[in-house]
């Protein structure tokens, strides 16, 4: 196969656009993400991983790739590109988290996973392992995450309040005296006077942020700024307009959430139902 350009223009984003240069190609080829597993030697749902963007993949999967679909050196250079985006990504988080330790107030809705700040280490490690970090980057993230805690602790520590979607609770730890801590946990930061955590239930159906995961931030002289976040992009919004169409939605969710009292029943009904270890 002659050299392919990449030439889709549809995406910008140099993460995106290297995703879909992988969708085309394969689907040109006519191959499956499993044929293409088998073909190449690797777990075929990393593929797909970076098809969607959710991850960029090594140097040698890529090499491999560019042989495979006789493109060579487009796709590592493609690659090249996703890394340095990367690297803005890691930007924009660290300006965020500056903004964070001056926070006065946080308030954030929780998708699928608990935010840093409410996790224990166990919890942080398993999350962190699911991302496909090896062992010496997960140890430094996790020591990181413990470190964000500290937040909302002491005198001074800003106002926090989180919502979770039921789906955070419904999504146990491989072990139940690891879930059973990361819940212990929970309640009691929700018993802090300055926190606040509520549950939205699947009951209240479809809502304007079931595919986002946001934090708002009180700055400086009472400013306002949102982290919207996703398994691969954090995007720091600080235009008022944008911030306050968000925090409209983040309202009409919150009214949709149980009540603080209520929540800590649910979550305290959850931790009884979690099967005591024998041993203990």
């Amino acid at each position: 196969m002659p050299t392919r350009r990449a030439v889709t223009g549809r995406s910008r984003e140099p993460r995106a656009r290297f995703a879909e240069e992988l969708r085309n190609l394969r689907t040109e080829r006519g191959d499956s993400l499993r044929q293409l597993g088998e073909r190449l030697g690797w777990d075929w749902s990393l593929f797909g991983k970076m098809e969607k963007g959710e991850t960029v993949g090594g140097p040698e999967v890529v090499q491999a790739l560019d042989q495979y679909y006789g493109t060579p050196g487009l796709l590592l250079a493609m690659w090249e590109l996703a890394i340095s985006d990367q690297s803005q990504f890691k930007e924009r988080y660290q300006r965020y988290m500056a903004l964070e330790a001056e926070a006065t107030s946080l308030w954030h809705f929780a998708v699928g996973v608990l935010p840093g700040v409410l996790q224990t280490e166990a919890y942080a490690r398993e999350v962190l392992a699911a991302g496909r970090l090896n062992g010496e980057e997960i140890d430094v993230q996790v020591k990181a995450r413990l470190t964000r805690r500290d937040l909302l602790e002491g005198r001074g520590a800003p106002h926090f309040r989180s919502i979770l979607s039921e789906t955070v609770l419904c999504t146990p730890l491989r072990e139940a005296s690891a879930w059973r801590e990361q819940l212990g946990h929970l309640l009691e930061v929700a018993d802090r006077a300055q926190v606040v955590v509520q549950v939205l239930p699947h009951s209240a159906g479809a809502h304007s942020l079931s595919s986002t995961d946001v934090m708002f931030l009180r700055v400086a002289q009472g400013r306002t700024v949102a982290y919207v976040e996703s398994a691969s992009h954090g995007t720091l919004l600080e235009a008022s307009r944008q911030v306050e169409e968000l925090q409209q939605m983040y309202d009409s969710v919150r009214d949709l959430a149980l009540s603080p009292g209520e929540s800590r029943k649910h979550i305290s009904r959850l931790l009884e139902e979690i099967p005591c270890d024998p041993s203990i």
